[in-house]
């Protein structure tokens, strides 16, 4: 495994080490497996359609998926079979999009209800995350998603998909949704996290899982700042 400060391989273990490209081969899904065994991190998040992965025996290597992919305007039966499928091809974690939409018309009904038919086809122990893309959302919305994830049992709330162009994380969302989730639920910070920096001011706020693409250059950057404790 590469040396790594005692900062960043605290934060290594919270990265789930990402390729969500649509030009992503099954030859680079493979060198991203290598790389996070590599860097010791949490785990792979990768498209569905690259399942089933090959991990080698003995690494402690989780895999995430994502669902509803990157717009979330899939209807909820789908985004719950897509869900289900990839557990039954060897994902641990679900990232589901919720319909930015209903949220912005504040149906927040129907974004629970849709995170609930997800919850539904992965029973826990499997984790299910869920992707708010924050950017594209006021205070008072990012409140209500996260109070309807937390009601249909989601793990996680999760800032960003990384390819909305209202933009990715950010300290003040990554702490108004550990704010509003306080114990019940936790927060993953991703898009534009780029630094060790970043990474650690995400943890400050309340992140406990980083979505990161490049995750070497990241773990490599020097920092100033202490990382919180995860839980």
């Amino acid at each position: 495994m590469t040396s790594l400060s005692p900062n960043a391989a605290t934060v290594a273990r919270m990265i789930d080490h990402t390729l969500l490209k649509p030009e992503a081969t099954a030859a680079a899904v493979a060198a991203l497996i290598a790389e996070a065994i590599e860097l010791g991190t949490y785990s792979v998040c990768v498209s569905p359609s690259m399942l089933p992965l090959t991990i080698p025996a003995g690494a402690d290597l989780k895999v995430a998926v994502v669902c509803g992919f990157p717009s979330g305007k899939h209807h909820s039966s789908i985004k719950a079979a897509e869900a289900a499928l990839a557990i039954a091809q060897g994902a641990d974690e679900i990232d589901m999009v919720i319909d930015i939409g209903a949220a912005k018309a504040g149906r927040f009904a129907d974004v629970q209800a849709d995170i609930a038919a997800v919850r539904a086809s992965i029973p826990a122990p499997k984790v299910l995350k869920v992707i708010i893309e924050s950017a594209a959302l006021t205070d008072a919305e990012i409140v209500a998603v996260c109070e309807a994830a937390v009601a249909a049992d989601a793990d996680f709330v999760k800032t960003s998909t990384g390819f909305h162009a209202a933009g990715g994380a950010t300290v003040h969302a990554v702490r108004l949704m550990k704010q509003t989730v306080d114990d019940r639920a936790r927060v993953k910070a991703s898009g534009g996290v780029r630094s060790l920096n970043d990474a650690l001011a995400m943890m400050e706020a309340g992140a406990t899982r980083l979505g990161v693409s490049g995750s070497a250059a990241i773990l490599a950057s020097p920092a100033q700042n202490k990382p919180t404790s995860a839980y």
